[in-house]
C-alpha cells in the first residue's frame, strides 16, 4: 500500500489554503512578520517556504539554534533553505544556555526536552524583537502521536502544517522546490547524536501515517486496519503512542468550575 497515493491531496489547493491562513492570521494579530526555528529538516523548511509565500521574504526571519552535539549538516541545510528563499538568517548557539542547567545526571530524553524548550525561548524572544509571530513546525503525524516537546517545539503562534501527515509534507515540499537533500534525509529532531524519528517510534512514517489516517480520519477499527495488511502489533504500537500522549494536546488541562 502506497502512502503517497492513499494520502494524495490537491497540493496546489493546499498550499493556497495554508498561505491564506498564514497571511490572515498574522494580519489579525496586528503583525506582518514571522520567525521560524529552522532545524534543517523538512517540516521547518516547508513552513519557511510557505511563510515566505504568504508574507514575503523581507518579513520572515529564520534561526538555527544548534547545541554542541547537533549535526553540523543540520545548520548547513537550514542555511541552504534560507539562502534559496533570500530571508534573514542567523545561527544562535544554545550550548552555554543549556549547559548552565544540564549536568551528568540528565538522560538523553531530559536533555532533548531542555534543548527543545531552550530553542523556543529564543524563538519567542526573537519574535518580540521583530514584532512577529512564531510559526510552528509540527505536522499532523507528530501532533497525533504527541511526538513533540510540550512548551518546546510544540509551542507556536500558528501551526501551518499541523493538518498534514508527514508523507503529505514530503510531497508538497518536493513540489515547492525544497532542496532534495532536506527531503530525502532521515527525519530527526537532532536532540542527540544519531537520533532519528523512525528509530524512536519503531514504525516507518509511511506506515504510521496510513494507520493514523485509517484510525482517525476514516474511523476504521483495528480489526479492519489489520485486514488492510498491517500487523496487529504495529497498529497497537501506533495507537498506544497516541493514547499515552493525548494529554499534550490538552495542555494546560483546566479544572472546570461552574460560576454562580
Amino acid at each position: 500500500m502506497n502512502a503517497y497515493e492513499v494520502l494524495a491531496l490537491d497540493n496546489q489547493k493546499v498550499v493556497g489554503t495554508i498561505v491564506d491562513f498564514i497571511r490572515k492570521k498574522t494580519k489579525d494579530a496586528g503583525s506582518s512578520k514571522a520567525v521560524v526555528s529552522m532545524s534543517g529538516g523538512i517540516d521547518s523548511s516547508l513552513v519557511t517556504f510557505l511563510t515566505v509565500e504568504a508574507l514575503g521574504k523581507e518579513n520572515v526571519f529564520g534561526f538555527a539554534l544548534p547545541y554542541k552535539l547537533s549535526d553540523p549538516n543540520s545548520i548547513e541545510d537550514a542555511k541552504k533553505v534560507a539562502d534559496q528563499l533570500g530571508i534573514d538568517f542567523k545561527v544562535i548557539p544554545i550550548t552555554s544556555m543549556v549547559d548552565a542547567y544540564v549536568d551528568n545526571t540528565f538522560d538523553k530524553i531530559r536533555i532533548g526536552n531542555v534543548l527543545a524548550r531552550t530553542r523556543m525561548i529564543i524563538t519567542f524572544d526573537q519574535s518580540k524583537i521583530h514584532n512577529a509571530l512564531v510559526m510552528g513546525t509540527c505536522n499532523k503525524t507528530e501532533v497525533l502521536l504527541g511526538y513533540f516537546t510540550a512548551f518546546g517545539d510544540g509551542a507556536a503562534s500558528l501551526d501551518p502544517i499541523a493538518s498534514l501527515y508527514k508523507t503529505q509534507v514530503r510531497a508538497i515540499s518536493k513540489q515547492l522546490g525544497v532542496p532534495e537533500s532536506v527531503i530525502t534525509k532521515a527525519p530527526s529532531a537532532d536532540l542527540w547524536v544519531g537520533q532519528t524519528d523512525e528509530d524512536e517510534l519503531g514504525v516507518s512514517y509511511d506506515d504510521t501515517d496510513l494507520i493514523l489516517y485509517y484510525l482517525f480520519d476514516k474511523k476504521l477499527s483495528m480489526f479492519d486496519i489489520e485486514k488492510l495488511g498491517f500487523s496487529r502489533e504495529t497498529i497497537e504500537k501506533v495507537y498506544y503512542q497516541v493514547t499515552r500522549t493525548a494529554f499534550k494536546g490538552l495542555i494546560p488541562i483546566v479544572a472546570q468550575i461552574e460560576q454562580p
